[in-house]
């Protein structure tokens, strides 16, 4: 079995601004990586990325950036005693009525039960970076301050 995932969520503004709130490390730090992201998310940087719920920080290598289109970048998997990593996929999509569509998906686990359950929460982080992602840039709260801790 292919072990991958894709999530969405519509965003009540410009692509250019949700695409601006995902590749600017100030405007992430915001909203989702709650201890921080350094670096900007352009196509052969490696970044820096930190939850306060999750140890780290840890390296993203970005691997192609089409500004206002898509975000592709590559992290390891947190598989216990592995040492890989699995592709995350970004893409806006302006809709008719002036929202975004924001989909993110995650591919390239292996497939054993510990690659399946590291998946499971990876795509309960992404569910959750897509939502607070609307609140923030819709409501301009940081709903994930707090959350785990």
């Amino acid at each position: 079995m292919e072990l991958k995932f894709k999530v969405f969520a519509y965003i009540a503004r410009p692509v250019h601004e949700v695409f601006e709130a995902i590749a600017d490390p100030d405007q992430l730090s915001r909203y989702f990586t709650t201890g921080g992201a350094k670096g900007r998310l352009e196509q052969g940087a490696t970044v820096t990325w930190e939850f306060h719920d999750f140890p780290g920080p840890f390296p993203v290598w970005v691997k192609e950036v089409v500004p206002d289109e898509r975000i592709v970048v590559e992290w390891k998997a947190n598989e216990p005693g592995t040492d890989y990593r699995v592709t995350v996929t970004m893409t806006f999509r302006p809709t008719d009525d002036g929202r975004t569509k924001v989909e993110i998906g995650e591919e390239g686990w292996h497939d054993t039960p510990a690659a399946l359950e590291a998946s499971y929460g990876n795509c309960m982080g992404w569910s959750q970076m897509v939502a607070a992602l609307k609140m923030w840039l819709e409501h301009g709260i940081n709903m994930r301050d707090g959350m785990y801790r």
